[in-house]
């Protein structure tokens, strides 16, 4: 592999589109192609970005020998496929959270990354922000002391469109894949999996959850409450609880500049920490050091929790009698 990690992007819509802009904040990795089934679309993105390379269809930069990182973009129902086609390719990938559609899909392609020994990673942004990585420090110095519970929410208000991706079932929309991910791997992050899980929430006419609201529940007491809606807009905070004080997560938590650290019979202790470009350059450092050092999956952001994460997800989506299916048509 060459000292610089060359990444190709799947997908290039609007989160690959601040995405790639973080590459100039990663030392030893460079953007270098992007695929999407347009090549019309494909060439004005890496016209616009400056990438060597625009490929019309995903097959064509899983067959790019240029290429070492895929970071994949595209609608949830289209990431395994993808995913089991880098691996196989024996390219290493970054996958857009929610990891795929289903639980099943989720296991493929952890499965193939571990048989191959190929690195996958989510594209959890959040465990790399710089204030979410000193709460965790917090958290294990025992600042505020057993940590017994946790509050998140994260909210949009959209006008329902049954156009849209964000409301079509196909296409894995609905408030848990695109937001409830944040919320629920928040918890999994701070709480570890839990045992059990109830949801309640409504559901758009085209089959999506439009709103819901989970309780995840621990065998010794602890729990999470967790909200995320596309009928409105909400904070986007989140709260850890311990027994000796509690940490807030300034909005919007899943990529913060500020916590909040409470403890008894002391003044309240901001601590602000800013992200280096529009955050996920943290994420794709994260990846590249990876790749670099050989590793099959990252410490921070491991696939076991990613499995943990998508069983709620799929846990609470059918609570409110929804469910998805993996495009398997896509390359």
């Amino acid at each position: 592999m060459t000292e610089e990690i060359r990444w190709g992007v799947v997908g290039p819509g609007r989160i690959a589109e601040k995405v790639v802009q973080d590459f100039r904040h990663v030392e030893g990795a460079r953007a270098v192609a992007v695929a999407s089934r347009s090549l019309d679309r494909a060439r004005d993105f890496a016209d616009r970005h400056g990438l060597e390379r625009a490929h019309g269809s995903y097959a064509g930069i899983l067959a790019d020998p240029e290429v070492d990182v895929l970071y994949v973009a595209t609608p949830h129902p289209q990431h395994c496929e993808i995913a089991l086609g880098a691996v196989e390719a024996g390219k290493a990938l970054l996958v857009e959270k929610a990891f795929t559609a289903t639980v099943a899909g989720a296991q493929e392609v952890v499965d193939a990354a571990r048989e191959t020994g190929v690195f996958v990673m989510e594209a959890m942004w959040t465990r790399f922000q710089p204030a979410v990585v000193r709460l965790r420090e917090l958290i294990a110095e025992g600042a505020i002391g057993e940590v017994r519970s946790v509050q998140a929410d994260l909210g949009v208000q959209r006008e329902f469109d049954p156009t849209d991706r964000l409301f079509s079932r196909e296409l894995g929309g609905g408030a848990l894949l695109d937001l409830g991910v944040y919320v629920v791997s928040f918890a999994q992050m701070v709480l570890g999996d839990p045992d059990t899980v109830a949801a309640a929430g409504s559901v758009f006419e085209t089959g999506v959850d439009a709103e819901a609201s989970l309780l995840l529940s621990y065998a010794d007491g602890r729990t999470a409450t967790l909200t995320a809606s596309l009928r409105n807009a909400l904070p986007g905070q989140a709260r850890v609880f311990g027994t000796a004080g509690w940490i807030d997560v300034l909005p919007r938590f899943h990529h913060p500049q500020t916590i909040v650290l409470h403890r008894a019979d002391a003044d309240p202790q901001p601590i602000t920490l800013a992200q280096r470009g529009g955050g996920y350059s943290h994420e794709l450092a994260e990846v590249t050091g990876c790749v670099r050092a050989g590793r099959g999956e990252s410490a921070v952001m491991p696939l076991a929790d990613t499995l943990a994460v998508q069983r709620v997800l799929e846990d609470a989506a059918g609570q409110l009698g929804v469910t998805f299916a993996e495009d398997r048509a896509v390359l």
